[in-house]
């Protein structure tokens, strides 16, 4: 199954593309030539890993009976300093919260995502070293 985006110029260094059927910009701040009218190409990056883990750890949950009241994930990426500047390492921050969560089943549910489910950690993986952690309701797990 093949996907496509494109990506039309609007001017100075601005695009605008329609991925599956939505709008959105992306552009770089003023001192670097954009008009700031959107995100920046890189952080894309890790928002996808963010939303490819995150929707599978949801359908997961739902599955395992997992009563979470509120889920979010953070990615944090470092660039190299030369260029052509990429990311060499990425570090996922599983934050979840509810009550009497059963901690073994939110680690399966990510260890099925990273090493079954999401396509993004599977390209990245073969760049760089993806690294995880959990957090519950404020605390970091082991």
């Amino acid at each position: 199954m093949k996907q496509l985006v494109e990506a039309h110029w609007k001017g100075d260094m601005a695009f605008e593309a329609d991925v599956n059927g939505h709008k959105l910009i992306l552009d770089v701040p003023e001192d670097a030539g954009g008009h700031d009218l959107g995100p920046r190409p890189k952080p894309l990056m890790l928002l996808a890993l963010a939303g490819c883990t995150g929707m599978d750890i949801v359908a997961m949950a739902k599955k395992m009976r997992v009563p979470l009241t509120d889920f979010s994930v953070a990615v944090e990426g470092e660039l190299t300093e030369e260029h052509p500047r990429h990311f060499n390492d990425m570090c996922i921050v599983y934050r979840f919260k509810g009550d009497n969560l059963d901690v073994d089943k939110l680690k399966k549910a990510i260890n099925l995502s990273m090493e079954a489910y999401c396509g993004v950690s599977a390209v990245y993986k073969k760049a760089m070293p993806v690294r995880w952690e959990i957090q519950v309701n404020g605390i970091t797990v082991e």
